[in-house]
């Protein structure tokens, strides 16, 4: 269902997924981050971006995050700091437009998580849908960028 044509009728602006800030971001990041592109330009697998403020976020569509702490060590006004732990609190979401909602046999995802935090469930007569066991997940985004319809997002978990 096409939710932006209910949120237009009855006012509310629609609400675009926030890209996660980079991985050990303090509790005073925005307070901290001098927007000075030093993590983005140490981010080996280049994933962090400059986003919304010039503040730097995530994103997962090229590449994963590899935990090397390279952004840790060039961030002098520690807004990033590798003492945080753990690095974000974000995991993956499986949305539906999975090819396997469709369908349509997939597993990228779970070969591409090193955590095996993709398992798949068997169905009779249909195919295995993936689930994502939160608690397994580093949201490292290895399976955001392999996902071959883009189904898969990763959001801050809950306490």
């Amino acid at each position: 269902m096409d939710h932006s044509r209910r949120n237009l009728l009855f006012g509310r602006r629609p609400q675009a997924p926030v890209a996660p800030r980079p991985p050990w971001a303090t509790a005073h990041f925005l307070d901290r981050c001098t927007h000075c592109g030093d993590c983005s330009a140490a981010c080996p697998t280049q994933i962090i971006k400059v986003g919304d403020g010039g503040f730097p976020v995530v994103d997962f569509t090229q590449a994963e995050c590899s935990f090397c702490g390279e952004c840790t060590q060039v961030c002098t006004s520690l807004a990033l700091d590798q003492s945080v732990s753990p690095p974000w609190r974000i995991h993956a979401k499986i949305n539906e437009s999975c090819l396997a909602e469709r369908g349509v046999e997939c597993r990228i995802c779970g070969e591409a998580c090193g955590e095996q935090a993709i398992r798949f469930q068997l169905a009779v007569g249909k195919v295995a849908h993936p689930f994502v066991n939160a608690e397994q997940c580093t949201g490292c985004g290895a399976c955001v960028s392999s996902c071959p319809s883009q189904s898969i997002r990763l959001l801050e978990l809950v306490a």
